[in-house]
């Protein structure tokens, strides 16, 4: 069997990054959802079209080069870390692979997502395969801490080789709608990041309304964030359609103002491949086929993969295989 599939080395090369733009309280208090038609929106994706068969497949690969392959668990060890990097450098079986016809293409995840203490680690058990590490900074999940404290965090993972830095942003800068603050730090925390690419982390699930996750979006972006991300996955409520559809219009309204592409991140309860279309077939019809690139689409996820796994092992012969024999770590 051999599926057509754009091969996902990455464009980074080509796609220029947000330097941040001044603070414009005129734009954000401009912004306004409407929460009753983003749900009515949202309601649609995967309900009126649905790709199958050898489409899908085909899908459910790109899928997997979108996945920053996550393990952030309170119990975690070198062990773990290692074991996950060596799933993210070979994340099909080899017979799914022959099967598939796919040998020739970079079917690798976007990245490993770590803690701090597990970056050289991390960057150790992947070098060579041109998977970019990256890093959960800033006191994660809450995001409590001293900003020098968070700074320092920010430095050391860079040195220590992550790629890139999910920060988490403090909720009640935007609950009481102190933008100014949110992005005098989400501007410190881009320059203490250099040349690594920063994630805002924006912890949706606790900013009460779509309105004030959208402006929270837009300061984020004019900050310099790369990509605006919904979740730590430690919240009650995480990524879900709705809050997606407002943050990709942010994206989608940032760009038509600045012409600078931002990368979105939902995380945290996608972990199936149904989820995994869903959430492409959003951004496809909102922001174009263009925005399903690891530089500018990621999904946080640790159990997606092996559903992935499963499906397309379905795919080819007709059956489910068990979770074992798609083990993670």
């Amino acid at each position: 069997m051999s599926l057509k599939v754009v091969d996902s080395n990455r464009s980074e090369s080509v796609h220029k990054r947000n330097p941040g733009f001044p603070l414009d309280l005129d734009w954000v208090g401009r912004v306004r959802m409407n929460r009753s038609a983003l749900e009515r929106r949202a309601s649609t994706i995967g309900a009126r079209r649905t790709v199958k068969k050898d489409y899908q497949l085909a899908w459910l690969l790109k899928a997997i080069t979108l996945i920053d392959l996550t393990t952030l668990n309170a119990d975690d060890t070198p062990g773990r870390v290692e074991r996950l990097c060596a799933k993210a450098r070979h994340p099909l079986r080899h017979d799914i692979v022959q099967k598939l016809g796919v040998e020739t293409l970079r079917i690798l995840p976007g990245a490993v997502c770590v803690y701090h203490t597990f970056v050289r680690t991390a960057v150790q058990a992947l070098e060579g395969t041109g998977i970019p590490v990256a890093a959960v900074s800033t006191a994660f999940p809450h995001g409590l801490a001293p900003v020098e404290t968070k700074i320092a965090e920010i430095e050391a993972s860079v040195r220590d080789g992550a790629e890139e830095i999910d920060i988490v942003i403090e909720r009640g800068m935007v609950l009481r709608g102190d933008w100014q603050a949110l992005y005098d730090q989400v501007r410190a925390f881009r320059k203490a990041c250099g040349d690594a690419h920063i994630k805002t982390i924006l912890g949706t699930g606790e900013l009460a309304t779509q309105t004030n996750i959208a402006k929270a979006s837009l300061v984020c972006m004019m900050a310099g964030a790369d990509f605006i991300k919904t979740s730590t996955g430690k919240e009650k409520v995480n990524a879900n359609l709705v809050t997606s559809l407002t943050m990709i219009r942010m994206i989608r309204w940032f760009a038509e103002e600045t012409g600078i592409e931002i990368g979105y991140k939902p995380a945290g309860g996608i972990a199936t491949a149904g989820d995994a279309l869903k959430y492409m077939a959003l951004m496809k019809e909102e922001l174009g086929t263009h925005w399903l690139q690891p530089h500018l689409f990621r999904f946080g996820a640790s159990s997606l993969l092996t559903d992935i796994e499963r499906q397309l092992e379905h795919g080819l012969t007709g059956h489910y295989a068990a979770d074992y024999r798609q083990p993670m770590v």
